[in-house]
C-alpha cells in the first residue's frame, strides 16, 4: 500500500492572536487522532508538524496511506436458536445479513458455544477506507473540535450558502505526496494553491509537493509558517537589538504574553526600534508600560543595571510585519502613532493630581461593590475599622493603617484608572505621595491586592499586610455570608485566591493574629446588612481547605498535614512550625507505638464520653505500670507544656516519645475499662489528660492512618 507525507492547510482571514496557537495545535492533534483511527498513519505521529500563522492553520503528517489496510472482522449477530430453525437459516438472520450489507448465501458464518449458549458470528474481510474519505471525515470533525473562542457566520460566494467558523475562510490545500486529495470543507474544494504574505512574496504558490509547503513558504511567500520558529526568531531579534542598546526586555513573566501575542499577528516578524519624547518619562512608568504593550503591542526598554532591569528608556521594540532595507516609514508610523497614547496618559496624571485622594473617596458612594453589600464607600467604613482592629491586636499603628484603609479605593474614580483598570492601586500610591500622604500608607494602597495570583509577591511593610489582609477577609466574609461561596470549578469572585492570599500573609509574613478573631470582626462589619447569614464556620473550614492544599504543595505529607489542621489552630503563622514539629516526630523510632496509642486513647475516651473526670488522682493508681506512666508524665507534664507555650513543638514532642516504652507497657498490662467504676473513672481521666498534652499540636493518631 503506497504512503507519502500529507499537508492540510485552511487559509483564512485574520485569526484571533490570543487563540491562534491552541488552534493551530489543536487542529493538527485532531486531524491526526482521527487519521490514526482509520488506520490511515503510518509509523509515529508524533513527527507531526503543526502550523499556525494569523491567515491559516495547517499540518504535516510525515507518512499517509492512500487507503487504509484490508481488515478482517468477526461480529457476534445473534442467539444460534434465533438465526436457525434446524439447519436452516430464519428470516430474523437474513434481514440481520441484509443489515449488514452481506448476501445470505456468500456470507461466512461460524456457530460458537460461549457461556453455555450457542451464536452466530459473521466473519468477513472490511475493505480499507480512502485516504479521501478518511480525510475528509477527519478534516471535518478536526473543524468541529476546535477551541473557537466565538464563531461568526458569513456567506459564501453564491450569496445564499452560510456557514460558520472562526473567521471566514478562502483556501483549503490538500496534498498527499505530489496528489490532491479531494475534500471539501466551509464550501471550499480543495487543491494545492496556498498564499504568501499579504504585502510581500508571491500572492499564489502553487504547490508540486507536500513536502514543500514550509520552504516554499518562506522563501517565496516571505512566511514563517511554524509558530515556534516564528516566536523564536521574534525573541532572537528582540534580545539582540536589546543588546545591542545596552537595555533590558524587562521582567521575564511580563514579556512572555507579548511574545505571544505579537508572534499570532505576523508572519515575516522583523524588530525596529522606536522612541518618544524624553519628558513623557515624568508620567509614572507604569502608565507607559501599559499603553505600549496593551494597546501597541511595543515592547518597552529598560536601562539595564547588570542582569536587572531599570527605569523605563524612552526607546522602545517594535515587531513588524514588513522587512525592509529602509524602515523609516515603519518606524515614524509607529512614533506617531504611540505619542498621542502617551499624551493621554500624561493628561490623565496631570489631571488626576488636581484632585487630593481623600477628596474622591465619597465619590465611591456611586460604585457598586455588590448589589447585596452595597457601595465601595460602604466597603471601605468596614475596612478602616478592620484594618484598625487587626493592626491593634499586632501592636501597629492601628491610624496609619486606618488611613491607609481609606484612601485604598480611592484611586478607582480617577481618571487614570478608568482608562486602565490594571492600574488601579499602583496609581493611588502615586497619588497619595503626591498628596504628602505618609509613604506607608502609600505603599499600603497599591500593595493591598498583593498576593494577586500564585506565586505573586507578597505586601512589603506591616500597614500595607495589615490593609491586604482586611481587604480579603471583607471579601470572603462578606461573599460567604451573602451565600456566595464557591462551587466545583466556579468561583467567579477570586475567593480561592483570597484565602491563599490570607494564609500566605499571615504564614509568610509570621503575622501573629488569630484566624478566629479575625473573621469575627470581618463579620460583625456586615451587621444589619439585610439577607446577610452567619457563614463564619463555613468560611474558616473554607480557608482551612486551601490551607491544607498550600501545604501539601510545599512539601508536606497529607497525614502531616491533617494531623495539624484537624485541631483548626487559630495561629496561622505556627503551623508551619507545628508541621515542621510533627515531620521530626514521626521520624523517631518510637512514632509509630505512640501514634497507634494515641489512637486507642482517642477511641476509649470517646466511648468515655462525658463520662471523662477532669482531674486524676495519682494515689488510686493500683498497678506498677500505671504508676510509673502516671509519675514520669506527671514530672514532664510541665515541661511539655512550657516548651509548647513557647512554640519549641519539637522538644516538647520529643519528650512525649520518652514516654514510648511506659505507654507501651500500661497497655500490656492496665485494663482501663475495670469493673471497679472509682478505679475506671481515675484512668480515664489519667488518659483524658495525656491524650490532651499528646494532641496539643495535632491530632497524633493521624500519623497512625
Amino acid at each position: 500500500m503506497s504512503t507519502a507525507p500529507l499537508l492540510v492547510e485552511l487559509f483564512t482571514e485574520e485569526l484571533p492572536p490570543k487563540a491562534l496557537e491552541t488552534l493551530g495545535r489543536v487542529f493538527a492533534q485532531e486531524l491526526v487522532a482521527a487519521l490514526s483511527r482509520h488506520q490511515l498513519v503510518v509509523g509515529d505521529a508524533s513527527a507531526t508538524r503543526a502550523y499556525a500563522t494569523p491567515r491559516r492553520l495547517a499540518v504535516h503528517v510525515p507518512a499517509v496511506r492512500a487507503r487504509a489496510e484490508d481488515r478482517a472482522e468477526s461480529k457476534k449477530l445473534m442467539p444460534a436458536k434465533v438465526a436457525y430453525t434446524g439447519d436452516q437459516p430464519t428470516d430474523a438472520l437474513r434481514k440481520r445479513l441484509e443489515k449488514e450489507g452481506v448476501a445470505a448465501d456468500t456470507a461466512q458464518l461460524e456457530r460458537r458455544i460461549e457461556g453455555g449458549a450457542e451464536f452466530v458470528y459473521l466473519h468477513r474481510t472490511l475493505a480499507g477506507l480512502s485516504l479521501a474519505d478518511g480525510l475528509q471525515s477527519a478534516i471535518t470533525d478536526a473543524l468541529a473540535k476546535l477551541p473557537i473562542p466565538k464563531v461568526m457566520g458569513y456567506q459564501l460566494a453564491d450569496g445564499e450558502t452560510t456557514v460558520h467558523f472562526v473567521r471566514p475562510a478562502h483556501g483549503l490545500v490538500a496534498l498527499h505526496g505530489a496528489d490532491i486529495v479531494p475534500v471539501s470543507v466551509l464550501g471550499l474544494t480543495s487543491g494545492r494553491l496556498t498564499h504568501g504574505h499579504r504585502f510581500q512574496g508571491n500572492r499564489d504558490i502553487a504547490l508540486a509537493h507536500a513536502d514543500e509547503y514550509e520552504t516554499r513558504l518562506e522563501s517565496e511567500g516571505c512566511v514563517i509558517a511554524d509558530f515556534q520558529r516564528r516566536r523564536s526568531d521574534i525573541r532572537t531579534q528582540l534580545d539582540a537589538e536589546a543588546a545591542r542598546l545596552g537595555a533590558s526586555l524587562g521582567p521575564e513573566e511580563s514579556v512572555i504574553p507579548l511574545l505571544d501575542e505579537v508572534t499570532a499577528l505576523v508572519e515575516r516578524p522583523t524588530v525596529y526600534v522606536g522612541e518618544f519624547e524624553p519628558e513623557f518619562l515624568a508620567v509614572p512608568q507604569e502608565c507607559l508600560i501599559l499603553t505600549m504593550r496593551q494597546n501597541q503591542k511595543y515592547f518597552p526598554l529598560f536601562e539595564s543595571t547588570g542582569t536587572r532591569a531599570g527605569k523605563l528608556s524612552h526607546r522602545f521594540l517594535i515587531v513588524s510585519n514588513m522587512r525592509l532595507a529602509d524602515p523609516r516609514n515603519i518606524v515614524e508610523g509607529n512614533q506617531r502613532v504611540v505619542r498621542p497614547r502617551l499624551a493621554d496618559a500624561r493628561f490623565f496624571f496631570e489631571t488626576d493630581k488636581k484632585v487630593r485622594l481623600e477628596s474622591r473617596v465619597s465619590k465611591l458612594e456611586s460604585i457598586v461593590y455588590h448589589n447585596k453589600l452595597g457601595s465601595q464607600f460602604q466597603r471601605i467604613e468596614r475596612l478602616e475599622k478592620l484594618a484598625g482592629k487587626i493592626a491593634h491586636t499586632l501592636g501597629l499603628d492601628a491610624t496609619l493603617a486606618e488611613r491607609a484603609a481609606w484612601l485604598v479605593k480611592a484611586d478607582l474614580t480617577s481618571s487614570m484608572v478608568g482608562e486602565f483598570p490594571e492600574l488601579q492601586g499602583i496609581m493611588g500610591r502615586y497619588y497619595a505621595l503626591a498628596d504628602g500622604e505618609p509613604a506607608e500608607v502609600a505603599d499600603a494602597i497599591e500593595d493591598h491586592y498583593r498576593p494577586r495570583y500564585a506565586g505573586d509577591a507578597l505586601p512589603a511593610g506591616t500597614i500595607a499586610c495589615v490593609v491586604a489582609l482586611a481587604d480579603k477577609l471583607d471579601s470572603l466574609a462578606g461573599l460567604f455570608g451573602i451565600g456566595q461561596q464557591p462551587t466545583g470549578d466556579r468561583d467567579p469572585f477570586g475567593l480561592r485566591r483570597a484565602a491563599l492570599g490570607v494564609i500566605r500573609l499571615l504564614g509568610e509574613k509570621s503575622i501573629a493574629a488569630p484566624l478566629n478573631e479575625m473573621i469575627d470582626a470581618a463579620f460583625s462589619g456586615f451587621h444589619g446588612v439585610a439577607g446577610f447569614g452567619d457563614a463564619r464556620s463555613d468560611l474558616t473550614l473554607f480557608i482551612f481547605d486551601r490551607m491544607r492544599g498550600y501545604f501539601i504543595d510545599q512539601g508536606f505529607s497529607v497525614h502531616e498535614v491533617d494531623a495539624v489542621l484537624c485541631l483548626l489552630p487559630g495561629r496561622v503563622d505556627l503551623v508551619r512550625k507545628r508541621l515542621d514539629a510533627v515531620r521530626s516526630f514521626n521520624q523517631l523510632p518510637q512514632a509509630a507505638s505512640l501514634a497507634a496509642a494515641n489512637k486507642r486513647i482517642g477511641n476509649i475516651l470517646r466511648q468515655a464520653g462525658d463520662a471523662v473526670p477532669a482531674e486524676f488522682n495519682s494515689d488510686r493508681f493500683v498497678l506498677a505500670e500505671e504508676s510509673a506512666l502516671g509519675l514520669a508524665f506527671t514530672e514532664l507534664q510541665p515541661e511539655i507544656e512550657r516548651d509548647f507555650a513557647n512554640t519549641e513543638y519539637t522538644a516538647g514532642l520529643k519528650k512525649l516519645a520518652g514516654l514510648r516504652s511506659l505507654v507501651d507497657a500500661y497497655f500490656d498490662k492496665v485494663m482501663v475499662m475495670d469493673p471497679d467504676l472509682a478505679l475506671r473513672a481515675n484512668r480515664i481521666a489519667f488518659l483524658g489528660k495525656l491524650h490532651a498534652s499528646m494532641n496539643r499540636i495535632a491530632d497524633l493518631s493521624r500519623l497512625a492512618a
